[in-house]
């Protein structure tokens, strides 16, 4: 590999570029996996409240700044790095899931802001739905197809749930609201895309408009077990199938950048969904590995195989990837609070550094009676209860900032527990692995109480970035950059690995005497939360 400059070899690398809620961050790898060059840039994310919280409006992203801050840190990890742009092999792309923009096929100019997954302006419009004769009937006539056919397409049909973080009713509500759009549409010149095909389109310079499977599985609008667009969705709400980007296999090449940006042509080798790309990074190939990533928020994936999972408390079937012939899904949990609980504890001034939280939950007993609900975005599976409120309960003169830290930590440890064990009882699939990364995951006291609770053993990878990594290793393989996954397997740093201090007896996640009473009092706080803000 490599190009050939007066005799001499030069050494190659991989570049990706991992689009997160909050920053955008490029890495440049050499053959070992490490990290030879980096740049980050942060997002600004335009949000309007409105006055009725928890409604919190609009959350959007300038189209133009993502752009800028793409081409900014793709050039400043290549000099970061100390390499020329035509030692990059190939080029990987993560990015954040269900986040949209529609744009003018022909000029490329897009209609209106990209908006967020966080963005709330479809609620009305989901509730409605959620709750209307229509969906009602829907879940009726599936159910008796299932009992008549046995399809699992069916029983999914039949438990279908809308929630505004899918594109399907941001996308409705867009339609409805911008003439623009409707036009546009009419005459056959509009594109819809997800930050991914927004990136493809703008660095063909209009040549693709495409996706993967990861991507088109994570919005709401994709049929997983047809592996299409749904197009029974797409009549249901009146949203034409000609607006979307073809969806290609994960590790396929989605063209090359137009040398008018980097001055050469880099090949674009992989397009992955974060959450997937991070399953990837962490080398989760086998079916029953579980991989936790603890950021912004808690995702919890479970690799299921070749079909996807159908489940009833609320686990979403995505498409892992698609790599050749291999097709991958998982089942996902998820709970939206987590970063966002200790980013407003330290806001409060709980706290000066978020490094000082684990020693201050070390620092006492236990949380004196504290409970702390995460839940400032609702609770989601299995409660899926969009109107819980985040509270702090059983407060006492005796309590101290510690305590406080130490129940909002728990409270993490708490609902990855829920989640856990509906994995557990709704997938029937044996845990192999469980891997946690993300930046919550670097807090001591949270991983080993979380190994506990579960039972498990937790290994925590050096690097917390696995989004970008996952996407260089799809990257990286498309090209022969590294040859199979057995050799990513052993390009992994040593982990760190929590192991539990009381293991339950007879297996499972049943938590020792010890946090039995405080499980139960915290669970007690989780059913007064509910309902809390009424439609």
């Amino acid at each position: 590999m490599g190009s050939q400059r007066n005799g001499f070899k030069k050494e190659s690398f991989i570049l990706s570029v991992d689009f997160g809620t909050t920053s955008i961050r490029c890495h440049v790898y050499d053959k070992e996996a490490e990290i030879r060059g980096s740049c980050t840039t942060m997002i600004l994310v335009l949000i309007q409240i409105v006055p009725s919280y928890p409604e919190v409006g609009y959350v959007e992203m300038d189209p133009d700044a993502l752009w800028e801050g793409f081409i900014t840190v793709v050039k400043g990890a290549v000099q970061d790095a100390g390499v020329q742009m035509c030692q990059i092999n190939s080029l990987g792309i993560a990015t954040q899931r269900g986040t949209f923009t529609t744009w003018d096929r022909r000029t490329g100019t897009p209609f209106h802001n990209f908006i967020s997954w966080q963005d709330r302006r479809s609620a009305e419009l989901v509730k409605s739905w959620n709750t209307s004769c229509t969906m009602t009937a829907i879940h009726g006539v599936m159910k008796v197809l299932y009992f008549l056919t046995g399809q699992k397409r069916m029983l999914a049909a039949s438990l279908i749930v809308f929630t505004t973080q899918h594109v399907t009713f941001r996308l409705v509500w867009v339609l409805t609201h911008y003439k623009q759009v409707c036009q546009a549409v009419a005459e056959g010149n509009c594109c819809f895309g997800t930050i991914d095909t927004w990136l493809l389109f703008k660095l063909t310079k209009g040549q693709v408009h495409a996706t993967d499977y990861s991507n088109a599985s994570s919005t709401g609008f994709f049929d997983s077990y047809q592996m299409c667009w749904s197009g029974f969705l797409s009549h249901l709400v009146s949203v034409p199938l000609s607006i979307f980007p073809k969806v290609e296999n994960t590790d396929h090449y989605f063209g090359s950048t137009d040398p008018s940006f980097f001055g050469v042509s880099i090949p674009i080798m992989s397009v992955m969904a974060d959450q997937q790309a991070a399953m990837f990074g962490e080398c989760c190939f086998e079916v029953g590995d579980v991989k936790i990533t603890m950021g912004t928020g808690t995702f919890m994936d479970i690799h299921t195989g070749s079909k996807p999972h159908t489940s009833s408390a609320g686990l979403y079937p995505l498409v892992g990837w698609k790599i050749g012939s291999e097709l991958v899904y998982l089942a996902e949990g998820s709970s939206a609070d987590t970063g966002t609980a200790i980013q407003w504890a330290q806001d409060l001034d709980l706290f000066s550094d978020v490094q000082q939280t684990s020693d201050m939950a070390y620092s006492v007993s236990d949380s004196d009676g504290v409970c702390f609900v995460p839940s400032f975005s609702g609770l989601q599976a299995p409660l899926n209860d969009p109107t819980a409120c985040a509270s702090l309960m059983g407060l006492k003169p005796s309590t101290t900032k510690s305590h406080l830290v130490r129940a909002i930590l728990e409270s993490v440890a708490f609902r990855s527990k829920q989640l856990y064990e509906i994995m557990l009882r709704e997938t029937h699939i044996p845990i192999t692995k469980i891997r946690v990364d993300g930046g919550v995951s670097s807090n001591d006291f949270v991983m080993q109480l979380t190994a506990d609770l579960f039972g498990r053993k937790l290994a925590r990878p050096q690097r917390y970035e696995m989004s970008c990594l996952g996407a260089a290793f799809v990257a990286g393989l498309g090209v022969g950059f590294w040859r199979s996954r057995e050799e990513l397997k052993k390009l992994q740093r040593t982990d760190d690995e929590f192991l539990p201090q009381w293991a339950p007896k007879g297996g499972g996640c049943s938590p020792s005497r010890k946090y039995i009473s405080v499980l139960q009092s915290w669970e007690r706080a989780l059913k007064r939360s509910m309902n809390w803000y009424k439609p």
